[in-house]
């Protein structure tokens, strides 16, 4: 809770020099028909241990839960130091800069940033940062199709998360972009080499680790790609490069583009966000970038400085000309996951990486030893994996919320050709005393079932 210093007649003192009658008249503009009234469940006046004590209980009420799913947003352990120094009033404060004027500070962050990204996917080119994993893959697509000049058909995986599909489709679909999915082997969970003619296409997208937590045959999907004229945009799990080979290595050439969801590197599960979308590339794609590029060079004196290198101004002045429409990144966010990769470095990355995939393959043989449960594939896998039950997932999983536990994310409406499966996940948060007990409580709850009627775990 922040520390608010005034008193009744401090305040009373600021109204009265900006000659307001009280603080209500401060929010005029607000017509009335649009306010919530008054706070009718907040007592009038409470000391602020008794109101820290209200909010904690109301925030209890919510629940505790082990956390099970990933999907895009994992649990990961975040240092003390992380956001302590991320919310210094430096860094806090600072928006995205537009001008010239911006901060040294924030330049260099930035400029840093971009470096470990680099770094990490193995590639040329970092840009700040875009709004979310889903819109950093949209902008991947239509950097792809404006580059390729010809073909506006990008070849996207079923093994990409249906809702970054979801995103692209809504983002390109009226700029007659085609996306054309490919089909999955239903064996091992990882995207099928098309056999026949595909025609000219701008760009493939190759998920890695996919949305199943399966590794893909990125050297072979990659010089597929290009063998047949179009570019690779890797969608990637920045954690998992810690350990898997960088896009930038794959194939005879290299991914292209790399883009994916930022929020493994030091953002909190915050009910949603804000996450952001990271993006690096080729050199030769750089123009093509969508945001801003800030660079490294030094002035008369031979000072280092930091300035904006690289951005569209018709961003900001003419939309229509614009790469993209891009003008905000997130700047907090990115200024956590900073900090994190250099609290931890690349060692403490591998660790990290190393230990969630070390307990989720746990997990699956616990969870693969009790009646009723199953691998769905047989490919090696990362940070996640899924499961096959005898038993509705749906009703499974909320039995399992009953007891405390969230159990995975059910599969059954996006996949379901995959019958009853539930897509699970492990990071490095979780005990060995935690997988027991997921165990425990799934074979509880199948055993249950068989024994009783179905309704009966139901909620």
């Amino acid at each position: 809770m922040p520390f608010i210093p005034h008193t009744e007649t401090d305040i009373q003192a600021m109204l009265a020099r900006i000659g307001a009658p009280d603080i209500d008249a401060l929010f005029d503009e607000i017509p009335e028909a649009l306010r919530s009234g008054k706070l009718t469940q907040v007592p009038a006046a409470l000391s602020e241990m008794e109101i820290s004590r209200l909010m904690q209980e109301r925030a209890e009420a919510d629940g505790r839960y082990l956390n099970f799913i990933g999907a895009g947003a994992y649990e990961h352990h975040i240092p003390a130091a992380v956001w302590q120094i991320t919310t210094r009033g430096e860094f806090y404060s600072a928006y995205t800069p537009y001008q010239a004027e911006a901060s040294q500070g924030t330049l260099q962050l930035i400029y840093e940033y971009q470096t470990m990204m680099a770094s990490l996917t193995g590639l040329d080119v970092s840009n700040a940062s875009l709004y979310d994993g889903g819109s950093a893959l949209a902008e991947a697509v239509l950097m792809a199709v404006r580059a390729h000049k010809g073909a506006a058909r990008v070849l996207i995986p079923k093994t990409v998360s249906p809702v970054y599909r979801a995103v692209v489709h809504a983002m390109v679909k009226n700029q007659h972009i085609e996306l054309v999915e490919l089909d999955y082997d239903r064996a091992t969970g990882t995207t099928l080499l098309p056999t026949g003619d595909m025609g000219d296409f701008a760009a493939l997208v190759v998920p890695q680790p996919n949305y199943f937590g399966a590794l893909e045959d990125v050297d072979a999907l990659t010089d597929w790609a290009h063998a047949h004229g179009g570019r690779v945009i890797a969608l990637v799990n920045p954690t998992a490069l810690a350990l898997l080979k960088a896009p930038g290595q794959w194939g005879a050439k290299g991914a292209d583009i790399a883009v994916g969801e930022g929020q493994p590197l030091g953002a909190p599960l915050s009910s949603g966000g804000p996450y952001y979308g990271f993006m690096t590339c080729k050199q030769e794609l750089v123009r093509q970038m969508p945001g801003r590029i800030v660079g490294r060079t030094v002035d008369l004196d031979g000072k280092q400085g930091f300035t904006l290198t690289l951005q569209a101004r018709e961003q900001h002045i003419r939309r229509s000309k614009a790469t993209s429409n891009i003008c905000t990144n997130q700047g907090l966010v990115v200024t956590a996951s900073t900090i994190y990769m250099s609290l931890l470095g690349p060692e403490g990355l591998k660790r990290v990486a190393a230990s969630s995939h070390a307990n989720t393959r746990t997990l699956l043989d616990k969870l693969c030893a009790i009646p009723g449960v199953k691998r769905a594939f047989n490919a090696a896998s990362f940070h996640e994996t899924v499961i096959q039950l005898d038993a509705p997932a749906g009703e499974i999983l909320r039995a399992l919320q009953a007891q405390g536990i969230l159990g995975g994310l059910d599969l059954s409406a996006s996949y379901p050709e995959l019958g009853q499966a539930i897509l699970v996940c492990a990071t490095e948060t979780k005990t060995a005393a935690d997988l027991d007990l997921y165990a425990q409580q799934l074979a509880r709850v199948l055993s249950k079932r068989r024994e009783g009627p179905p309704c009966a775990y139901k909620s």
